[in-house]
């Protein structure tokens, strides 16, 4: 928890309030835990509430007059506040509910910093707006995109709403995709994390505008400012008429990625 705030910036509350969050999901990792249903085969766990109680706790006493978006909580605040902070708890409940510990924390400031925790690697990725950085065991280290790996994550979780225009899964059975690239699906945002620390080499997902999002915003930010290719699924720039996202290390590797959507 922060005891000081005068000399605080936006990434370290960032970072305090995931690593919060880390704490908790991390701590009840491999309990039995409540279950409550969303519908649609969706749920959220114990972890993921108590996980979110816990980053607004930090958030509130950090930045006591901005609002906040959680994925569990919804809106506290006015929804068209000036500084607004989105939550995404535990990005990966499935996962964790049946002991797979590819999860994520992710805490964004709209439009400026954010952060998102790997609870079991202890990885804190991180950007201020401006440039991308992970912290692990107290040392900062500049994400570097790369598309080495040629592994791309491709998100399989619905909804699908520019189908039949667009799946995803399409993409894992062309032949122009195996000729160049290895499909994993890791089933939560991490991956783009990952995109930006060089350990993907791009990530693609459906969806509608994801920039406002509590399950992408803090990944977006991420790679922004760590140099990616960030743009909808058409190619064009995220906003209010979005559709999905694709995230590349390099513009070759997104040239090569919208050719093969487009077709």
């Amino acid at each position: 928890m922060i005891n000081s705030y005068t000399s605080v910036d936006d990434a370290e509350v960032a970072i305090a309030a995931a690593r919060a969050g880390a704490d908790v999901v991390h701590s009840m990792y491999g309990k039995r835990l409540t279950r409550i249903d969303k519908g649609a085969g969706d749920f959220a766990t114990a972890a993921d509430v108590e996980a979110e109680e816990r980053i607004l706790s930090v958030l509130h006493a950090a930045r006591p007059e901005d609002a906040v978006l959680g994925e569990e909580g919804g809106q506290q605040g006015a929804a068209e506040a000036a500084r607004q902070w989105l939550v995404d708890p535990l990005c990966g409940t499935l996962n964790y509910a049946v002991g797979n510990m590819l999860v994520a924390v992710n805490v964004a400031l709209r439009g400026g910093a954010a952060a998102v925790a790997d609870p079991f690697s202890g990885e804190i990725f991180f950007t201020d707006g401006e440039t991308a950085w992970v912290r692990q065991e107290g040392a900062d280290v500049q994400l570097k995109p790369t598309p080495a790996t040629q592994l791309v994550d491709i998100n399989l979780d619905p909804p699908f709403p520019n189908a039949p225009g667009f799946r995803a899964a399409d993409l894992l059975i062309q032949p122009r995709f195996i000729e160049r690239f290895r499909p994993r699906v890791v089933s939560t945002t991490l991956a783009l994390a990952w995109v930006a620390a060089g350990k993907r080499a791009a990530y693609v997902t459906d969806g509608g505008d994801l920039s406002g999002s509590v399950h992408f915003a803090a990944g977006i930010a991420l790679c922004q400012a760590a140099g990616c290719v960030v743009t909808g699924i058409d190619g064009a720039p995220l906003g209010p008429a979005g559709r999905g996202l694709v995230v590349a290390a390099d513009g070759e590797t997104h040239r090569l990625l919208m050719t093969m959507i487009s077709s």
